[in-house]
């Protein structure tokens, strides 16, 4: 059923618009700050019959001071205090009334950085209840069934991991909440999209407000790292736009309006008019690109230098969600692929993509030195597994994936986002450097720990029902021999995942002192994400309902 009515317009605009709006918010903030920055530096003009104001600079040195520094600047100490209603004068840096300023901001954007993944979440909630009950609903360009509400739900729980992290330092901090909330946007514009080439652009916005964020340090290291990530996402994106317009010109070939001719709902209802050659090599190239934005071999050279330069919160966001959400969109071509040209071409092509991944990763992690890298490759491993799901296809085995993305996705917030603490709390990402984080800090330690098993898979976590419903898929389907190699990797993965957690977790503190403790704003939401996704493992619950209609959209039937 689709239906105009004002309350689904509502929730299918807001977890669109409210990002952006927020963006703009804290965008709009930061050029005013910016402006009001530049009018303080200014020299106030002097004004007749009044000496400008002198200062002692070093030992005995006087210089004439046009007022106190700006407090992100920083200069010389104020001079002495003037009387009340001295021309020129400007409250000091540290007043109690800029440092009232200050606070009443700092909450203030804490605040509002909830406001988007909320609303997101909210409506995805909102959402999942009425596509349950009634089907999809469309509006203004966007739709709404039970794939994109699902991924939409897993989003909004990510984003909200993500976003209640304290933000970085404040000469900073309006620009980065700008960047995030853009992205939040961009990603749930590429879910909810119905155009397939309002699809492409939205995934291809993720790649520039994210390139920003990885370089967001601004050091040598995470500005090559944003290049790299540019260069190589860039080159996907450009084989998935090659293949959309390959699959445009089959649509039209077919007859279909041009108006229509990219509409997801109408391609998949007529597929099977599509020309087989020109399908097979679009289908082809969409696999490359978009699985350069899921982290797939072979365009996934970018992966580990962004996840490892990007800021804890960006990282969490990036492995959690836009790697899934870059998948989802590839899904999306291999229903209309599958009914065109039958399911065996995407799952050869799915299965020794996988596998390469899969094979890629489990090396690397035995090699692996950094814990914010071996993050990454674990994320590489994990998308590696959801693409063989797709590649088996069945209800089953749709069902664990779309399970294996948003237990995945939880677990992996937590982990970067603790992997963050680990960072400032020692001050090196080096494996070697980390130990007894459970005796010196026990809450950053516990929270890691636990996501650490929740990605190796260990019950009663949501991955180890959906790689155990995987892997009871690939047999009952004929691929035992493919799931033999598949746990052997997995294997490794598992062993050197472990071994390296558990360095960085056992042994005695490097000094004594009292532990250090994860502020309960901090710990709250990271230990909830664990439960959820331990939730998930034991039961979906209300959820039943709309991953199996999920699961029957990507040919799970």
């Amino acid at each position: 059923m689709t239906t105009h009515s004002t309350t689904c317009v509502l929730l299918l605009t807001s977890p669109v618009g409210v990002p952006f709006a927020v963006a703009g918010a804290f965008a709009l903030a930061g050029a005013r700050r910016r402006r009001a920055a530049v009018a303080g530096t200014a020299r106030p003009p002097r004004q007749r019959g009044v000496a400008p104001r002198r200062v002692r600079v070093g030992a005995g040195a006087v210089a004439s001071s046009p007022g106190p520094p700006l407090p992100e600047t920083g200069g010389s100490a104020p001079g002495p205090p003037e009387p009340a209603g001295a021309p020129g004068r400007t409250p000091d840096a540290a007043s109690p009334r800029v440092l009232k300023r200050r606070t009443g901001w700092t909450a203030a954007s804490q605040g509002l950085a909830l406001v988007s993944p909320l609303t997101v979440l909210a409506c995805a909630v909102a959402l999942a209840r009425t596509v349950t009950r009634h089907g999809p609903v469309a509006a203004y360009g966007l739709r709404a069934d039970a794939l994109s509400v699902w991924m939409l739900l897993t989003v909004g729980a990510v984003a909200v991991l993500a976003c209640a992290a304290s933000g970085p330092e404040a000469r900073t901090a309006r620009r980065y909440h700008a960047l995030v909330h853009a992205f939040l946007g961009t990603l749930a514009t590429a879910v909810l999209a119905a155009n397939l080439g309002i699809v492409w652009i939205a995934i291809e916005a993720t790649t520039i407000l994210t390139a920003f964020l990885v370089g967001h340090r601004r050091t040598r290291a995470s500005v090559e790292a944003a290049w790299k990530y540019v260069l190589i996402c860039s080159a996907g994106i450009a084989l998935a736009f090659l293949g959309t317009v390959l699959l445009y010109y089959a649509a039209r070939r077919a007859g279909i309006p041009e108006a229509s001719a990219l509409d997801w709902p109408a391609l998949a209802a007529r597929a099977g008019e599509l020309d087989p050659a020109v399908t097979r090599l679009g289908t082809g190239l969409v696999v490359l690109g978009f699985g350069a934005k899921a982290g797939l071999a072979p365009l996934h050279a970018w992966l580990p230098d962004a996840y490892g330069q990007a800021p804890a919160p960006v990282s969490a966001l990036m492995s959690g969600v836009l790697s899934s959400v870059a998948f989802t969109a590839l899904l999306r071509y291999k229903v209309i692929a599958d009914a065109a040209l039958g399911p065996g071409w995407t799952r050869t092509l799915l299965t020794a993509t996988a596998l390469l991944t899969l094979a890629l990763a489990a090396a690397l992690l035995l090699a692996q030195r950094d814990h914010q890298r071996m993050l990454a490759y674990s994320s590489m491993e994990h998308m590696s597994l959801i693409a063989l799901g797709a590649a088996v296809g069945g209800p089953l085995a749709a069902s664990a994936m779309l399970l294996h993305i948003t237990g995945h996705g939880l677990a992996k917030a937590v982990a970067f986002r603790t992997a963050g603490h680990v960072l400032r709390l020692r001050g090196t990402s080096r494996i070697g450097r980390v130990r007894g984080l459970l005796a010196q800090a026990p809450g950053v330690g516990a929270l890691f720990a636990l996501a650490v098993l929740a990605l190796l898979g260990l019950p009663p976590f949501g991955l180890f029902a959906a790689e155990l419903g995987l892997v009871r898929a690939g047999f009952a389907a004929g691929m035992g021999a493919v799931m033999g190699v598949v746990l052997l990797l997995l294997l490794v993965a598992f062993a050197a995942l472990g071994a390296r957690a558990a360095r960085m977790l056992l042994g005695p503190p490097p000094l004594p002192g009292p532990p250090a403790r994860l502020p309960a704003a901090e710990a709250v939401p990271l230990a909830g994400g664990l439960v959820l996704c331990a939730a998930l493992g034991v039961s979906t619950g209300p959820l039943t309902g709309l991953l199996t209609a999920a699961a029957a959209i990507v040919g799970g039937r």
